[in-house]
């Protein structure tokens, strides 16, 4: 397998996953904003110039949380996926989502603004709109990791998924003064030796 990578994206996702499942794999790597990606030979690959981007064989797919659901389904014996008859699945398809679904839009959005607007064209009303949002957001996933390690009990594909999220989160310079529980979570993430060679590729 071959994975299109750039450091602090989500790509460090499907790195982990490959990690955690010790699963052989090379990788190409990319800079974020990366002229390379914008050309036509990766546009091939995946057509809006991003990362992650996986080629399996003849096989190509993106999107990280499809990437992680099939390499897990392929590859992984369904690990990190609870049985779908237990009370945790729900659980467990609620935060895989969550990242994307509600995390992710927030934090593109500061991204965007802090970062690849110039100066003369980034709007405060939007930043501090999506800053207040995304605390809103973390602030759910705080009241859930009370009395918990992982999001949904064991460790899981939603883990890779939310738990990335919110460390990205925490580094783009959230206040996590009032999320105790969020910073203990963090802590125990970035300890996995899978996490700290898929962020450090």
């Amino acid at each position: 397998m071959l994975l299109h990578y750039a450091q602090n994206s989500r790509a460090v996702r499907v790195a982990w996953l490959l990690e955690e499942l010790n699963l052989p794999y090379t990788i190409k790597k990319y800079k974020l904003g990366d002229k390379e990606m914008r050309e036509e030979s990766y546009k091939k690959l995946n057509p809006l110039g991003r990362v992650p981007t996986l080629e399996d064989n003849e096989l190509i797919i993106s999107e990280s949380g499809a990437i992680i659901q099939y390499i897990i389904s392929k590859y992984g014996n369904n690990q990190f996926i609870p049985e779908i008859n237990s009370k945790e699945f729900p659980s467990y398809l609620q935060w895989f989502h969550y990242a994307e679904g509600m995390i992710m839009p927030q934090m593109n959005i500061i991204v965007v603004e802090t970062i690849f607007l110039p100066p003369e064209k980034r709007n405060e009303v939007n930043l501090a709109r999506a800053n207040k949002l995304l605390s809103k957001m973390l602030d759910v996933v705080e009241k859930n990791m009370e009395n918990k390690n992982f999001l949904t009990g064991e460790f899981s594909a939603a883990d890779m998924m939310t738990g990335h999220a919110v460390i990205m989160s925490k580094n783009l310079g959230i206040d996590f003064s009032n999320k105790p529980f969020l910073e203990s979570y963090i802590k125990r993430l970035l300890a996995r030796p899978a996490l700290k060679k898929a962020w450090s590729l």
